[in-house]
């Protein structure tokens, strides 16, 4: 296992596992054999790790490894369970959350399949994987690929889509920087040592590699000193039950205009909603609404590659400061677009991934630390992952919503994922119940904050250029409060 999955593993409490949780909605039944042939099919045999369990060193600082388990049966796995009465969204969120807080045996390989019948006419998915398996992005690869594009299509050498995600979507003292710094300056040191014959014959490059070592030392830097959010009505000691919810499916074509009617991405537009839906419960909670640092994955895998057979994590986390104490929602999508910008043009992924595999290698003990001292940093997971175009389909029947929700670590204990699929965009929310008991006030201002965003767009085509102008609905916007 390497030290980035043996951080993942090791990061696993009462009151955060790191399990990511994904749910897919069905207006009809499954064939449950034929599901079951897909999952050996596409998934056990074509990757190694989920017939593997994992096994812990017995000599201090050696990692984990994954061995093969001999007693693996599928039937230990995949579960046909009832949905309670009365079999709607809320029986199903009520499942969903009650599931979040059951740790995965780790006698066995860490994934579970739960098919549910008796959700309204049809029926709901549920997938649960640790993630010491794999990131978030390989793993929603490796569950597409359990999917086709027709009904029809077979097992036996039918097209999967896998690989059709499309778009690119979107933690002791500082005098001891987290062994991270330690772990880099070794990276650096082979860097060098593989471009020592270009330096020689090309001396130039030699003031270009020390650039970036000292850029990643201050990306090292930086991150250590971020100060921690301070506490509020989304922002405590975490408790160990969880509540999710979701929209109803919002609508890309929308989403797209608004981000290219005030030049932005899909990905601020639906951060900015987001932003502005907290801002609103904080207040209506009687508190203050402060910036809040979000942990955003940065994937380091090239979308365009097969994802390797091996699976493992491969990215990056970086702070995003959410604009939740800015009134207005144009000044707010403004401050995410110009913070998104900052962060693609950083070195926070790759130094962040490099920072976590040092973690991975360090004892419990100290691992923990470090993992509070960083998540003490955010409030919230924040998550984008852009999905198939069209209808897929999973043992024949057509997949109508997906969901998914990423873990949260040490003291964060708010998980929020965006998933767009066949023309619409929904949003999950995960929050720890204690501090958060209403998280469908949250998720419903969403779509309020969208529509808000629709109307100034709306307005400022009629003042000028698109998206350029400072025109009155933009003025109104970033001087009426909300």
């Amino acid at each position: 296992m390497s030290s980035a999955d043996a951080a993942w593993l090791h990061m696993d409490r009462p009151t955060n596992l790191m399990v990511i949780n994904a749910v897919l909605l069905f207006d009809e039944p499954l064939d449950s054999e034929r599901l079951r042939r897909t999952i050996e099919s596409r998934l056990v045999e074509r990757y190694p790790r989920f017939r593997k369990r994992v096994v812990e060193s017995r000599l201090p600082l050696l990692a984990p490894s994954f061995e093969d388990d001999k007693d693996f049966a599928l039937e230990h796995h995949i579960h046909h369970w009832a949905l309670p009465a009365p079999g709607d969204d809320g029986a199903l969120r009520e499942l969903i959350g009650d599931m979040m807080t059951t740790p995965l045996d780790r006698s066995k390989p860490l994934w579970h399949v739960y098919v549910l019948d008796n959700y309204g006419s049809g029926c709901a998915v549920i997938v649960r994987m640790h993630h010491c398996i794999a990131d978030g992005i390989a793993l929603g690869r490796v569950m597409l690929s359990l999917t086709d594009s027709s009904r029809r299509a077979g097992i036996e050498g039918a097209r999967s889509t896998g690989e059709a995600v499309d778009g690119d979507g979107p933690l002791r003292s500082i005098s001891r920087p987290l062994m991270g710094a330690v772990e880099l300056g070794r990276r650096a040191g082979q860097t060098i040592v593989k471009q020592g014959l270009d330096v020689a014959a090309h001396p130039r490059h030699a003031g270009e590699l020390v650039g970036e070592i000292a850029r990643d030392a201050a990306t090292v830097v930086k991150l250590v000193m971020t100060p921690a959010d301070q506490a509020s009505a989304i922002k405590g000691e975490p408790g160990i039950s969880r509540r999710v919810t979701w929209t109803d499916p919002l609508s890309l074509a929308l989403v797209k205009r608004i981000a290219r009617d005030h030049d932005a991405t899909v990905n601020d537009v639906l951060l900015a909603a987001v932003s502005g839906a907290l801002r609103h419960y904080l207040k209506a909670r009687g508190g203050s609404a402060p910036e809040i640092q979000a942990l955003v994955p940065f994937n380091l895998r090239p979308l365009d590659e097969p994802v390797p057979r091996e699976l493992g994590n491969r990215f990056g986390l970086v702070f995003l400061p959410l604009p939740v104490g800015t009134s207005g929602s144009y000044r707010r999508l403004l401050a995410v677009h110009r913070r998104m910008d900052a962060i693609k043009s950083s070195r926070e992924g790759p130094v962040s991934y490099g920072i976590l595999e040092a973690i991975g290698m360090t004892p419990t003990g100290i691992e923990r630390r470090v993992v509070d001292m960083f998540s003490g940093k955010g409030t919230a997971v924040m998550t984008n992952v852009p999905g198939p175009r069209k209808t897929i389909y999973l043992a024949g029947a057509p997949v109508r919503t997906v969901l998914f929700w990423g873990p949260t670590s040490g003291h964060v204990g708010m998980s929020v994922a965006i998933f767009s699929y066949r023309g619409e965009v929904t949003v999950g929310l995960m929050v720890d119940a204690r501090l958060v008991p209403d998280p469908d006030r949250i998720i419903g201002r969403v779509e309020k904050e969208l529509d808000a965003l629709a109307a100034l767009a709306a307005t400022s085509r009629q003042h000028g250029p698109r998206g350029r102008s400072r025109g009155p609905a933009r003025e109104r916007a970033e001087g009426r409060p909300s």
